[in-house]
C-alpha cells in the first residue's frame, strides 16, 4: 500500500515538474536530457545485441560439435 501511494506521488511530481507554465517548468531540460541519453541508450542496446549474437554463434558451433560426436558414437555402436 505504501509503495502504491509513493508511486502515485512520484508520478504526480514528475507531471508537475515537466508541465509547462507550472511550478518547476523542467520540460526543456528534460528534453535535453532525453536527447543526450538516446545515443547512450542506443549504444548499450547495440552492445547487448552484439554479445547475444556472439553467444548465439558459439552455441550453434557447440551444438554442431555435439551432434557430430553423437553421430560418430552411433556409427561406432552400429559396427
Amino acid at each position: 500500500m505504501v509503495a502504491l501511494i509513493l508511486g502515485i506521488l512520484f508520478i504526480a511530481f514528475a507531471v508537475v515538474a515537466v508541465w509547462p507554465d507550472l511550478l518547476l517548468n523542467w520540460w526543456e531540460p528534460m528534453l535535453n536530457f532525453l536527447r543526450g541519453g538516446i545515443p547512450v541508450f542506443a549504444l548499450f542496446i547495440g552492445l547487448i545485441a552484439v554479445f547475444i549474437g556472439i553467444a548465439d554463434i558459439k552455441d550453434r558451433i557447440e551444438a554442431k560439435k555435439e551432434e557430430a560426436e553423437e553421430q560418430k558414437a552411433s556409427k561406432t555402436e552400429q559396427k
